[in-house]
């Protein structure tokens, strides 16, 4: 290289996979491979937020969790993070806190608490259940988005989440729903118009969020059940997911400096 010529700036990634009920390891290894394609991105893995050095030191930050919440000291170094310009793309169930209730009238179903309510407002929404894993179509909101743009209306065999929301946020890709949830405390009044793909502003920053993703493996639902007999993929059995993909880490990369 040449001293006129100029070096490409390094991109510092962390990338948060962990949690449960979910094949954590297919989808890390998925995202460190779109990753890779640009030799910039230099990537370090955790399984929780808790590295605060290393999200100080964070130019993006993905996340594919499961019932992962960040302590307060992290949520709150998330939001100085996000204020000051970083970019977040969190992917499915990233806005997911859950419990099986043991007793009481809803015994055996499952409970999202509102317990970590500063992270939910970082990323725009709070899972609160879903209907059984069964084909829908997912609708492209702004077409004349970047990250949308092209992008046409699709059916997809995944979850379909049932959001609350929080605060201003700029749709890309929805669905309409009029399934209730199953298995879950808040499940009657959840059929409605649901975001799918979203932005939400925080400050010189940004996350993007997308709830499509969903993966399991044989053994993902131990010790509640020792074998699932299917190998579920999803939105991840889509050339479509992946070019959301693409484009929303393309979208973090092209955070101001």
């Amino acid at each position: 290289m040449s001293e006129t010529e100029t070096k490409p700036p390094r991109i510092n990634c962390v990338l948060i996979a962990g949690g449960v009920w979910h094949d954590i390891d297919f989808a890390r290894l998925e995202l460190l491979k779109l990753l890779s394609e640009d030799e910039r991105v230099r990537t370090r893995v955790f399984e929780d937020y808790e590295n605060l050095e290393a999200l100080s030191k964070a130019d993006i930050l993905i996340s594919y969790t499961c019932d992962v919440t960040p302590s307060l000291k992290a949520q709150e170094a998330l939001r100085a993070w996000l204020t000051k310009g970083g970019r977040w793309y969190a992917l499915h169930g990233t806005n997911s806190v859950l419990r099986m209730l043991t007793s009481g009238p809803n015994a055996g179903k499952w409970d999202a608490p509102r317990w970590a309510p500063l992270m939910m407002d970082l990323l725009g929404s709070q899972f609160i259940s879903h209907p059984a894993i069964e084909p829908y179509m997912v609708t492209v909101a702004d077409p004349a988005h970047p990250l949308t743009e092209g992008i046409e209306a699709f059916e997809t065999t995944d979850e379909l989440y049932h959001l609350e929301t929080h605060g201003d946020l700029h749709v890309l890709l929805e669905t309409e729903c009029t399934a209730e949830g199953t298995g879950f405390v808040e499940a009657a009044d959840a059929p409605g118009t649901y975001p799918v793909f979203y932005i939400k502003n925080h400050g010189a920053g940004a996350v993007l969020y997308n709830t499509l993703g969903h993966c399991r493996g044989h053994y993902d639902l131990q010790p509640m059940l020792e074998w699932w007999p299917t190998v579920d993929r999803c939105a991840w059995d889509l050339p479509v997911f992946y070019e959301l993909l693409r484009r929303g880490i393309g979208w973090i990369k092209a955070r101001e400096a």
